[in-house]
């Protein structure tokens, strides 16, 4: 018997609490399945997998979707812990990347700021709530752009990253697009009308 869990969006520890339910409902042999956004929860998935003598594994199909597989039967271990991060993320803050430099002047240093800025906002105990990319912003979140990996960390802590489809089709980037959604100007204008506060590099 497989059985599926869909713990995606789920504040931790949920994920683990909703694989505990299902797990009591299974017998040995059985498989058990959850799908949930974070890495966070994989981990403590694999913990509770771990304590409770299940063998699991764990797969990334997407930047935020994740799958942990459960093979049920073994031997209770010791209690697992679950680590469950903060949210660090301020209501009402929005970042606006509107280019891939940052400043006026000599292009080069311009993007090594802008480079300097995404991994800077990593490191703050605040973390934004959405980030908006537009014109050439759109080249930051794209295969190639040495931002992506501050930015798919910053996606995985809840941020949400969004880029202007039509800055992506301009530039011939829309297939390229490597971290975040996709955006309009009618979603742009309304998250920047509701945004408490503004950031703009």
């Amino acid at each position: 018997m497989e059985k599926i869990v869909d713990a995606r969006g789920m504040a931790c520890p949920l994920p683990v609490v909703n694989a505990k339910k299902a797990a009591e409902s299974l017998n040995p042999g059985d498989t058990l399945i959850v799908r949930v956004d974070n890495e966070i929860a994989v981990q403590n998935l694999q913990r509770f997998a771990q304590h409770m003598g299940f063998s699991a594994n764990g797969e990334k199909l997407g930047d935020t979707e994740f799958t942990v597989t459960m093979h049920i039967g073994g031997e209770a271990k010791a209690e697992p812990e679950i680590a469950c991060a903060m949210d660090a993320r301020k209501k009402g803050m929005l970042v606006v990347l509107s280019a891939n430099t940052m400043g006026t002047g000599e292009e080069t240093l311009g993007k090594a700021l802008m480079k300097a800025f995404v991994f800077a906002l990593t490191k703050q105990d605040v973390l934004p709530e959405t980030i908006l990319c537009y014109n050439t912003g759109a080249f930051l979140t794209t295969e190639g752009a040495d931002t992506l990996e501050d930015l798919k960390l910053l996606e995985s802590e809840g941020v949400t990253i969004l880029t202007c489809g039509t800055c992506l089709d301009f530039y011939g980037l829309k297939e390229k697009l490597a971290v975040g959604g996709v955006t309009n100007m009618y979603e742009i204008v309304q998250r920047m009308e509701s945004a408490q506060t503004i950031v703009r590099p």
